[in-house]
């Protein structure tokens, strides 16, 4: 982190105010997590901030990492706003949320819904005066839900600013199509995220749980000798008569003498 890089200040303009930013204030002071960004990733976030006249200052973006996982570049849903908003071809947009209500499928503006109703998406559309249709975006509530404490709290409003981010992206190309919200699905961290998981060693746990278990042999007895003479005896067919009971009756007295 000591690197001429980290040390280097870029120096930008965002809304009119001069920007200055490095490797390491990015690492001291903007990265949040518990992990050690790279080189790679201050780079990668500074030339982003820069040629996306992004402010992380004023949060409009973030550098996340934790552990040794890739960093996630974020961008805040204000920025996506201000934004299309400085487009002159930008004329307005709508959203809301997709609910069941009994065998209906039903497109809601805002996020208010009956207490019966099965909330399953959201949606947006937004309008520009170039284009001959409005941009629209419908979002499955299973693909997007995360089941984390904000999912959770205010569904609704989560799966509508997600519609809001992602027609937002698709209506403005040109100045939205590489930043993603914290509630986006980057294709790229996705491809990261999959890498790693597969490249990565198994715990303790899971290397015992993985690891080959032999059965233990089976302990076999030597069968029981028993004296011979009694064997012959009861395999004799005359032991089950008088004269049979008498004989070996006979020979045990003898013995016993």
């Amino acid at each position: 982190m000591t690197s001429e890089l980290m040390k280097h200040i870029e120096q930008f303009e965002v809304n009119g105010e001069q920007v200055k930013l490095s490797g390491n204030t990015i690492s001291t002071f903007i990265k949040s997590g518990n992990g050690d960004i790279t080189d790679q990733e201050a780079f990668m976030f500074l030339q982003l901030c820069k040629f996306q006249h992004l402010n992380p200052y004023l949060n409009e973006a973030y550098l996340v990492k934790f552990g040794s996982s890739p960093a996630q570049i974020i961008v805040s849903k204000e920025a996506f706003m201000k934004r299309a908003n400085a487009n002159e071809h930008f004329k307005g947009m709508t959203a809301g949320i997709v609910v069941q209500r009994g065998e209906e499928m039903l497109e809601l503006e805002g996020a208010l819904k009956l207490p019966k109703d099965i909330l399953i998406g959201g949606w947006a559309e937004v309008v520009r005066d170039d284009r001959t249709q409005p941009i629209k975006i419908i979002l499955s509530m299973d693909e997007f839900g995360k089941g984390q404490s904000t999912w959770k709290s205010m569904p609704q409003n989560m799966i509508r600013k997600t519609a809001i981010v992602n027609a937002l992206r698709e209506a403005f190309p040109e100045t939205l199509g590489s930043m993603y919200t914290e509630d986006d699905k980057n294709p790229n961290d996705t491809a990261k995220v999959v890498e790693t998981a597969e490249t990565k060693a198994p715990s303790g746990i899971e290397a015992r749980m993985n690891a080959e278990v032999k059965p233990k042999p089976i302990e076999t007895k030597e069968p029981e000798v028993i004296d011979a003479e009694v064997v012959e005896e009861q395999a004799s067919g005359d032991l089950f008569t008088q004269s049979g009971v008498d004989k070996f009756t006979g020979k045990a007295n003898d013995n016993a003498e």
